[in-house]
């Protein structure tokens, strides 16, 4: 069986299906208001190749990953433009599935848009109310942290820990530095008259972004599904946030949480706009091979972070070609695979996704079937091929 870390515990452990032979994952997708950026490229080929290796495995997977399509970022470039939020969001929602299509990412089998999900969200962010562990204010309603225990598990760090070094919220009636919103008052917040809002019993808003995936993966998925998977920078505070009200809710959420590391610009520097060496997935894509970025990723263990630059993208290019090349002059049929390399790519692979051990075993092949082709030995050179 898989294993994997699981960001709530600290440790690689098993998967542990709810339901033997299934896997239901649901990852967090993008914010739809630019580009795709070389990080959403990453956590998007990460969790790709895990479901691709699950289903090798013979598991059955259902996979979700949602869009936001209601976000202050939205509503701000809509502003900013002259253009309703709604054609923003659908004018980037095409260029993060562009770019998933050239990376060959496959779709998820439901991809919930959470403006499909507010009358939803307004029913839980009353029960929270009505729980008494959420509390309404002048601009909105807002999750009262302390009601969650264990309040920090996914920062690995105490709820009071959290607080000593949590910065004062402008937001002078929130009780705790750390409470996070769930509903956004549209008479409190720069919206205009024609900017999304829904009615409510606080008033007309917009819900808070931590409530969208707790109603959607526990309407697709239900409860206690099987893994939560995003990019490092989600795990807190945006899953932590996600986990706070299931558990206030008394619902079982995520059985196990995992996250893709950061991507880092040349000489292993943050990738930002601010440092001008920032790259859109959508730029990268169409200077190179998109294949190469796949590959790329597939060397670096995807919890590490990974460097992108001319240096390893070129590095990535010359390794596809000796795929290619060997890809043209293998021998076509049906030879059986060798069973002994399969055994070891399993082995590498349910080591917690080692994926760099597996392409290691992929490129050992290659030259062992090479060497086998170059000696006439078409047998041996089809099943480490087929392999």
């Amino acid at each position: 069986m898989l294993r994997l870390h699981d960001t709530a515990l600290g440790e690689v452990v098993e998967l542990d299906p709810r339901r033997p032979g299934h896997v239901s994952m649901y990852v967090c997708g993008p914010t739809v208001y630019d580009e795709p950026h070389l990080g959403h490229g990453r956590f998007a080929l990460v969790w790709d190749v895990l479901r691709r290796y699950l289903e090798w495995s013979g598991l059955t997977v259902r996979f979700v990953s949602n869009v936001t399509d209601i976000d202050d970022k939205i509503i701000e470039r809509a502003q900013r433009e002259g253009r309703s939020a709604e054609d923003v969001a659908q004018q980037y929602e095409k260029a993060w599935y562009d770019a998933l299509d050239a990376l060959g990412v496959r779709r998820p089998d439901d991809d919930p848009h959470a403006t499909a999900y507010v009358t939803q969200m307004v029913d839980l962010v009353k029960d929270l109310v009505d729980r008494g562990v959420a509390y309404e204010t002048s601009d909105g309603v807002y999750f009262g942290v302390s009601a969650v225990g264990d309040y920090g598990l996914l920062a690995r760090q105490s709820l009071e820990s959290l607080q000593a070094g949590a910065r004062v919220d402008v937001a002078e009636e929130k009780r705790s530095p750390l409470d996070f919103v769930l509903w956004k008052k549209a008479h409190a917040t720069d919206s205009a008259p024609d900017d999304p809002q829904w009615p409510s019993p606080w008033g007309a808003g917009r819900p808070g972004w931590h409530t969208e995936c707790v109603v959607m993966a526990l309407d697709l998925l239900g409860e206690d599904f099987d893994l939560h998977g995003a990019g490092i920078d989600l795990a807190f505070p945006h899953h932590e946030n996600e986990r706070a009200q299931a558990v206030a809710l008394a619902r079982p959420f995520a059985r196990r949480w995992a996250h893709s590391g950061f991507v880092l610009g040349p000489g292993g520097v943050k990738m930002s706009k601010s440092l001008g060496n920032f790259t859109s997935l959508t730029d990268l894509l169409a200077r190179t091979d998109p294949r190469a970025y796949r590959l790329l990723v597939l060397q670096s263990h995807y919890r590490a972070p990974l460097e992108v630059g001319p240096v390893t993208i070129e590095r990535a290019e010359r390794s596809l070609d000796r795929l290619d090349e060997l890809a043209r002059r293998a021998p076509q049929g049906g030879a059986a695979p060798d069973s002994a390399a399969l055994e070891e790519f399993r082995a590498h692979m349910d080591d917690d996704l080692g994926t760099p051990a597996a392409t290691a075993l992929l490129f050992d092949l290659v030259g062992r079937a090479n060497a086998a082709l170059d000696g006439g030995d078409l047998t041996t050179g089809g099943s480490l091929v087929t392999a």
